[in-house]
């Protein structure tokens, strides 16, 4: 599996934070990135157990359906002291509207709920490249770090605002997005794609 300069690649994504953070991480590759939303492919319902299952599953349906290889992302937040809730479901806390701000009230109010003292959590991102009716591949990232509440920032988006990485003392929320960009659990997983050998290299 190879993706020379100037191939199309769909992110198989309709979260536009998401499609964004991608498309930012492909720039220097000479990769062309297509959101999903943007080629009207339908979203996949997401049965997978894993964040890998569910990541693969994703990139195969945009990739056979777009006839181009697909980049899927499935990640979330994984709350210790909530035995790794939201984890795989993390967007679904947001609810239908996608309000993550229902989802960070939810988070608070359980951990309230059971006097929580461990705030400790981690993002987690698997990525997915998919070849139409072929090859597919999975690279997973963490980052960790610890919750804090009310939300802070505007910067990124999901669950952003409340979690701290480790070693740094303002959230995702807060932190200039080059520098979440560059040390998210997206882009540790990204990371391992780039040494697999599969995109071009950068400028």
């Amino acid at each position: 599996m190879k993706l020379p300069r100037g191939s199309i690649l769909i992110v198989a994504s309709h979260n536009p934070g998401k499609v964004r953070e991608i498309k930012a991480l492909l720039g220097p590759h000479g990769i062309e990135p297509r959101g999903a939303a943007e080629l009207h492919l339908p979203e996949p319902e997401e049965t997978g157990l894993t964040f890998a299952a569910n990541a693969e599953l994703k990139a195969r349906a945009a990739a056979d359906a777009g006839h181009h290889p697909a980049l899927a992302d499935d990640s979330g937040l994984w709350v210790n002291a909530l035995n790794g809730d939201p984890g795989i479901h993390s967007a679904r806390w947001a609810g239908p509207t996608k309000d993550f701000r229902i989802a960070m009230a939810r988070i608070e109010r359980e951990l309230l709920e059971k006097k929580a003292h461990d705030f400790s959590a981690k993002f987690v991102c698997a990525l997915s490249l998919a070849m139409p009716h072929g090859e597919i591949q999975t690279f997973e990232g963490e980052v960790h770090g610890h919750l804090t509440f009310p939300p802070r920032g505007t910067h990124g988006f999901g669950y952003d605002p409340i979690f701290i990485p480790t070693g740094h003392d303002q959230t995702f929320g807060e932190i200039d997005p080059h520098l979440k960009n560059a040390m998210s659990h997206r882009a540790r997983a990204f990371e391992k794609l780039l040494h697999s050998g599969i995109l071009a290299e950068s400028f």
